[in-house]
C-alpha cells in the first residue's frame, strides 16, 4: 500500500486472494479472435503448427458470427492454424455410431493424429471407433484400423505403443475391458487389465475416461469410473497405475478419489501427473490433484467443488476447465457465491489459485462449460459446450496467449468528505481485473497527480479503500481517480468536489 509522504494516508481491508508466492506468470485472460463451432468440442490435439479439433458439430463459423452465419461444413472434425486461428481445408467427416470424436493425441513425431470416439467412418473410410490422420496430407491412415467394440474416450501415444481407454469390452475380437494397447500398425499388444464396477452418478457402466503414459517408468495411469482393477475389490477406485507392458497394478492410489467421484482428466509433464475429477452427491471430490510420477505420492489436492473436465500444466501453472463454485478451503479461493468460474489457474508448487479469471457460460449439452485444452505454440486453446466467453458470444472454441493484455479494470466510484480540519477523506470500493491481482489506484487533486494506492482484490473480494489528504483548511478541491493493472489504465472517474473544514 502506497501513500505520498506528508500528503495523506491510505487504508484498505486485506483481500482474500494471496499474492503469487513463487512468482508464477499466467496467460492473459483476454481471448484471441477465434473461429466457432455449432456444437460441442470434446477433444483437441496439436502437431506441426496445426490444432485439430474433434467433437459433435456440423459447421464452423468466423469469430463474431451469429449461429448459421458464414458457415463452413465440418462434420465433427476441423483443423486450424495454431497461431492465426484460421481454418484449414483438412476436413474429413467422422460419421456413424453416435457421430462424435471424444479423444485425440498426436504421435511423438507429430506425423500422425490418433483419434477415438463413437463413429463408423472416417473420411468416408470404414473405421471402428478409432482412426488415424496423416498430418502431412490430411489422409486417413491406412494401417491403423483396429476393431473396437464401443466408444474410445482416451488416447496416449509413445513411439512404439498406442494406449486407448473407454467403455469397450473387446479390441480386435479379443477381450480388452476398458483399456488396451496396440502397435502403431494396429497390432494388439499383450497389455491387459480388467476394469470393473461403477457407482458414480447411478451409472453402473465402468469406463476409462482418461489415461497418461510414462515411458521412462514403463507406467500408464488410468482414470475413470471403476471400482475394481484386475479383480481387486479394495483400494482401487477411479484411479490406478499399471505396468505399461503387462497391465498389472503398480499404484493403487488408495483413498485419493471418494466413492461418488470419477476421474475425467489425466496428464503428465514428465515429473508429475495431474488429474481432474467430478462427483455426484455429497462428500465428493470435484477438483484437481498433483502427484509425483516416480513413486505415486500425492503432492497436493484442492477442495474446490464444481466438476473438473480438463487440466493442462504450463510453465509452473496448472490450467483447468471446470464449473468451480466453491473453493473456500483452497488457497486463493472463493466461497460459494452462486457463481460458476469455468477457468482456473493454480500454482503447481502449492495449489494456490492465481489471478486468472476468464470465464464462459455453462453452454449446451450437459452444460459443463469447457471440456478440453491444448497448448499450441504458446497459445492455450480451449473447447467445450460454452456459447459465451467473458460475457461475449463465442461458441465451442476460444484461445488465450501470453499477451497482449488488453483489458483495463473498471474505474471505481469515488466519494469524498471532510471530517476534520484541513483533511479530506476519499473513499471507493476496489475494482478487479481478470488477470491481475494487485491493482494501482492513481489519485488526482485539481487535475494534478497526487499519489497512488495499491491493493490486492478479486471479483468476490473487493475491499473498501480510502485515502486522506491534508490541505489548507477551508480550501475546495476536485479529485478524480483511475486504476491500472500495470499495462492498461481505466478511464478517470470524477471529479468529486470537496471543501476542507476550517
Amino acid at each position: 500500500m502506497l501513500a505520498a509522504a506528508l500528503l495523506g494516508t491510505a487504508s484498505a481491508a486485506l483481500a482474500a486472494g494471496p499474492a503469487q508466492a513463487t512468482g508464477e506468470t499466467t496467460l492473459t485472460a483476454d481471448p484471441l479472435s477465434t473461429w466457432q463451432t455449432d456444437g460441442i468440442v470434446w477433444s483437441m490435439a496439436y502437431a506441426k503448427g496445426i490444432v485439430y479439433v474433434g467433437g459433435t458439430f456440423s459447421h464452423i463459423r468466423p469469430p463474431g458470427a451469429a449461429p448459421g452465419t458464414h458457415d463452413l461444413a465440418r462434420t465433427n472434425f476441423a483443423a486450424f492454424d495454431a497461431k492465426t486461428g484460421a481454418p484449414l481445408p483438412c476436413a474429413p467427416a467422422f460419421t456413424g455410431g453416435t457421430g462424435t470424436i471424444r479423444a485425440m493425441k498426436a504421435s511423438p513425431d507429430g506425423s500422425m493424429i490418433y483419434i477415438g470416439g463413437s463413429f463408423g467412418k472416417a473420411g468416408g473410410v470404414g473405421r471402428s471407433n478409432t482412426a488415424t490422420l496423416n498430418t502431412a496430407d490430411c489422409s486417413i491412415g491406412a494401417d491403423w484400423k483396429p476393431t473396437v467394440s464401443s466408444t474410445v474416450r482416451a488416447i496416449d501415444v509413445t513411439p512404439d505403443s498406442v494406449y486407448i481407454g473407454g467403455g469397450f469390452g473387446t479390441v480386435q475380437g479379443q477381450t480388452r475391458e476398458r483399456v488396451a494397447a496396440l502397435r502403431p500398425n494396429g497390432t494388439l499388444l499383450p497389455f491387459k487389465a480388467t476394469i470393473r464396477g461403477s457407482s458414480v452418478g447411478n451409472d453402473p457402466t465402468p469406463a476409462v475416461n482418461a489415461l497418461t503414459v510414462v515411458p521412462k517408468l514403463n507406467k500408464v495411469i488410468i482414470g475413470g469410473r471403476f471400482t475394481s482393477v484386475n479383480g481387486s475389490l479394495w483400494g482401487v477406485h477411479a484411479l490406478a497405475g499399471l505396468d505399461a507392458t503387462t497391465g498389472r497394478v503398480v499404484d493403487s492410489f488408495t483413498g485419493w478419489i471418494p466413492n461418488r467421484s470419477a476421474v475425467k482428466a489425466l496428464v503428465n509433464d514428465g515429473t508429475n501427473f495431474y488429474l481432474g475429477a467430478e462427483g455426484t452427491g455429497g462428500g465428493v471430490f470435484d477438483g484437481r490433484i498433483a502427484g509425483r510420477l516416480s513413486d505415486g505420492a500425492q503432492l497436493w489436492k484442492d477442495t474446490c467443488l464444481g466438476a473438473t473436465q480438463t487440466v493442462l500444466p504450463y510453465k509452473g501453472v496448472l490450467y483447468s476447465g471446470s464449473h468451480a463454485h466453491d473453493c473456500s478451503n483452497t488457497p486463493g479461493g472463493f466461497t460459494d457465491i452462486n457463481n460458476r468460474q469455468h477457468f482456473l489457474a493454480q500454482s503447481i508448487s502449492d495449489k494456490t489459485i492465481l489471478p486468472w479469471f476468464p470465464d464462459t457460460n455453462d453452454g449446451i449439452g450437459e452444460q459443463i462449460g469447457p471440456r478440453t485444452m491444448t497448448m499450441a505454440d504458446g497459445i492455450l486453446w480451449a473447447g467445450g459446450e460454452f456459447t459465451t466467453v467473458n460475457d461475449a458470444p463465442q461458441q465451442g472454441l476460444t484461445r488465450f496467449a501470453a499477451g497482449p493484455d488488453t483489458g483495463a479494470p473498471q474505474v471505481p466510484l469515488l466519494s469524498g468528505a471532510s471530517g476534520a480540519r484541513g483533511q479530506i477523506t476519499l473513499k471507493w470500493k476496489a475494482s478487479w481485473d481478470r488477470d491481475n491481482g494487485v491493482l494501482t489506484y492513481k489519485i488526482y487533486r485539481d487535475g494534478v497527480y497526487l499519489t497512488s494506492v495499491s491493493q490486492d482484490s478479486r471479483y468476490w473480494n473487493r475491499p473498501e479503500m480510502s485515502y486522506t489528504d491534508t490541505v489548507e483548511p477551508g480550501s475546495q478541491h476536485r479529485y478524480s481517480i483511475e486504476v491500472t493493472d500495470g499495462t492498461n489504465v481505466s478511464g478517470r472517474n470524477g471529479p468529486v468536489y470537496v471543501t476542507a473544514r476550517n
